[in-house]
């Protein structure tokens, strides 16, 4: 499994980070790599994946990965990289464009959004609150019907199937949510081709597929997790969301403005 060493800056900004203690999971001369630290680089590199989603051998591959990356940042500053010009002018560009975020942010959370004006918002915008019937699934991807009815038949007989089922979809899957134990984001009955998504939602929560679904792709064992049922989204359950929409809605009202303002008072040259 090859990882990316990226980290979203989005994530650094707007995510929330755990400060308590963390397992160390190795050292390398002397400084230590945690769990805390692991994580974080998993959420980075593979969006929607955390470590404990990972197998063994891809635990195995991030962690070598964690050290490499502590070696390969020793010997950058056992040769001074910092001193490389090409260095001195990224880093220069990075700080910019990190101050530039940051005051973004910051002009952003100044936005106060009151409890009338949500309300009002989702009141002229009902019909975007109307919620279709939807499934949230877990699912095992195999090549051909004889290996898909051989996971049923393992299924039927674990004590724990959604234990079961995330064990199996992380050693036999062949699709790419195998890190995830087969883990699909919510979906409504459009967004999946008709045979998955008609046999996901003809189960009952907590059961699987009793025979392999066949699509394009493969053969298909499905686990629901959950289903909602079309209806109205509660205001609650949508205000942060439109609390977010407004103050995005709202900032960009005031960028226009401060640019005008701050043009009005600069020296600009267009060449």
């Amino acid at each position: 499994m090859k990882v990316i060493f990226k980290v979203s800056l989005v994530t650094l900004l707007l995510g929330t980070v755990n400060l308590t203690a963390s397992k160390v999971v190795a050292t390398v001369n002397g400084k230590t790599i945690t769990q805390q630290d692991v994580n974080e680089f998993v959420i980075a590199s593979i969006p929607g994946a955390t470590f404990d989603h990972l197998n063994e051998v891809q635990k195995k591959s991030v962690i070598k990965q964690m050290i490499e990356r502590k070696l390969f940042l020793e010997n950058a500053k056992e040769v001074h990289i910092e001193k490389n010009p090409e260095f001195i002018e990224a880093l220069k560009k990075v700080r910019e464009n990190l101050m530039l975020d940051y005051w973004m942010k910051e002009k952003v959370e100044e936005i106060v959004i009151s409890e009338k004006d949500a309300k009002a918002y989702y009141k002229k915008h009902s019909r975007k609150f109307n919620r279709a019937a939807s499934v949230k699934v877990r699912h095992i991807l195999l090549a051909t019907k004889a290996e898909a009815v051989g996971i049923i038949r393992q299924l039927e007989k674990s004590k724990n199937l959604k234990e079961k089922f995330i064990e199996l979809a992380k050693e036999k899957s062949t699709g790419p949510s195998s890190v995830n134990g087969g883990e699909l984001d919510w979906f409504v009955q459009e967004q999946m081709v008709p045979e998955f998504s008609d046999e996901a939602f003809r189960l009952k929560k907590g059961t699987i597929t009793k025979e392999p679904v066949k699509t394009q792709f493969g053969y298909h064992v499905i686990y629901l997790e959950d289903k909602k049922k079309k209806g109205v989204i509660p205001f609650e359950k949508v205000k942060s969301d439109i609390v977010k929409a407004l103050r995005v809605e709202q900032f960009k009202s005031k960028l226009d403005k401060l640019s005008k303002k701050l043009k009005k008072t600069a020296d600009i040259s267009v060449k």
